[in-house]
Order: structure tokens, then sequence, then C-alpha cells
């Protein structure tokens, strides 16, 4: 899986649980495309201190996962429902619940 992508969805999901500045570099850094020199002069720090402080908070977020494995609960539950759908498929109300049940987890 792409590094961007997991980051995207680990910060989605932790971010809460992290500083604003962690917050703030991780979702601009992978978000919004922002590079190290635009987020350093964002931030007013160099660029060293910027991916000092983005690496620190990967592993922030990659030690909540190990923990707490809520991303990877969320992917094989989504595989899990995409299988359902296959089954249900033409069947309004199945998938209506499927849907239902996509959007909250």
């Amino acid at each position: 899986m792409d590094k961007r992508f997991r980051m995207v969805w680990l910060t989605d999901i932790y971010g809460p649980l992290l500083t604003e500045k962690q917050r703030e570099a991780l979702t601009k850094y992978y978000d919004e495309d922002f590079s190290l020199s635009e987020i350093a002069k964002d931030f007013g720090s160099s660029r060293q201190a910027v991916s000092d402080l983005i690496k620190r908070s990967e592993a922030v977020i990659e030690d909540y996962e190990e923990k707490l494995g809520l991303y990877e609960k969320f992917t094989e539950n989504s595989a899990l429902l995409d299988e359902l759908a296959k089954f249900a498929a033409g069947n309004r109300e199945a998938m209506a619940i499927i849907w239902k049940l996509k959007e909250n987890i």
C-alpha cells in the first residue's frame, strides 16, 4: 500500500491524539502535499526541524496503530463489506444496509 495513503488514514484516525503541531505538519505534508520547505516557512522553522517533526509524528501514530489496530480493523471490515456487496447485488434492501455500515466504519 502507498505510504501516503496509509499516513492520511492514520492521521485521520489518530490525529486527535497528536499535538496540534504534529497533526498540522502531517496534514500539510500528506493531505495537502506541501513540501518540507513550505511547511518550514509556515512554522517559522528549518526544513530539518520539520522533517524531524514529521518522522517523530509518523512514529507516534504507527505506535498507536500497532497497539490499537483501528486502521487494520477498518480495512478488514471494509473488504468484508465489499465481498458481502457482491453477494447482495440486486437486493436493494441488503445493499442499503451495507452502505450504511460502510458509512459507519
